[in-house]
């Protein structure tokens, strides 16, 4: 009897040994997120194509010390599992624009019969004053792209909604399923305009959208039998959405989907769905080392969406798409 009460008493002691160094082991978390770490990424446009996701990406270049936006170039990235990121030489520069002097900022390419377009944010010569679109072409997603127009397809002349110039900002573009093409941009004032089959024309005036504290970044994208319109929401900016059954609306506002972005005032997001699953790209400041609202870095998290069509909240994760 003692040796079994003996025998006992040193099972538990083994096990307790165990289950204390079971608890004390480090787990390493796999970081994920950034999926780019050796340069700062910023305003991700994302494009599927057959089997691959394409994200087209400023490219913060802001020294240290400079508290500022510096972008001289666009960046492109591309990858068949969400998870392992190539990157390809650059694509575009503002420079490739005879009429623009500069400011690589938010964009997005979109394949159409194909040719892809690239819609693009640059800073007008001085001709016309302010923040312009332009429209890059190319035979395949990885370019070479070229100035499809000649000129700007928006100039800060032609819209009056705000006294501001740079309200002709962060182009997007849908395609829908009648094959008409459909422009959103805009800050402070949300705008949208159809667009001719040729994809570098206006066909029509242009309208205007009534969003709740809109900001900028506007993204359109549909499942099923709604279109989505999401946005930059208040300063610093959340990203918020709203729904709609016609890609001009009338569109109901639904609320937040998206946080502020750790450590950047601004926050800018594609929504694109892959082999099955739906993923929310973002940026955020949250490399280390001078990472902030000037140096930001693209990241990836899945979204979900409710029975009603409503869209879940973003979790924002550092592990972002591992399996």
């Amino acid at each position: 009897m003692k040796k079994s009460i003996l025998q006992f008493s040193l099972t538990l002691v083994v096990l307790t040994v165990n289950l204390q160094a079971q608890t004390n082991k480090t787990v390493e978390v796999k970081q994920n997120n950034p999926i780019i770490t050796d340069k700062y990424t910023a305003d991700p446009g994302a494009l599927v194509y057959k089997d691959k996701v394409y994200i087209y990406a400023g490219h913060d270049q802001a020294p240290n010390d400079v508290n500022s936006y510096r972008m001289n170039e666009w960046l492109v990235y591309s990858s068949s599992d969400m998870k392992t990121w190539k990157e390809h030489p650059i694509p575009l520069k503002p420079t490739d624009f005879s009429w623009a002097k500069g400011d690589a900022w938010a964009s997005q390419v979109i394949e159409k019969n194909g040719k892809f377009y690239w819609f693009v944010t640059v800073t007008h010569n001085e001709s016309i004053h302010g923040k312009a679109i332009g429209v890059a072409v190319a035979d395949n997603p990885l370019g070479p792209f070229k100035d499809a127009i000649g000129k700007a397809l928006i100039t800060n002349d032609m819209t009056t909604q705000t006294k501001i110039s740079w309200d002709d900002i962060d182009p997007t573009v849908y395609i829908d399923d009648d094959g008409k093409a459909y422009l959103y941009w805009g800050n402070t004032v949300c705008k949208y305009i159809k667009l001719k089959d040729n994809m570098i024309e206006m066909d029509g005036e242009i309208q205007t959208v009534d969003l709740p504290k809109f900001t900028e970044a506007p993204w359109i994208h549909k499942r099923k039998d709604w279109y989505y319109l999401s946005y930059a929401y208040d300063f610093p900016e959340k990203i918020a959405y709203a729904m709609s059954k016609s890609i001009t609306g009338p569109w109901e506002f639904k609320g937040i989907l998206n946080e502020v972005a750790g450590n950047s005032n601004t926050n800018h997001q594609a929504i694109i769905e892959f082999k099955g699953q739906w993923y929310f790209v973002y940026h955020n400041g949250s490399i280390p080392t001078h990472g902030g609202s000037f140096r930001r870095s693209v990241c990836v998290d899945k979204l979900f969406y409710n029975k009603d069509g409503t869209m879940k909240r973003i979790v924002m994760t550092t592990e972002g798409i591992a399996n």
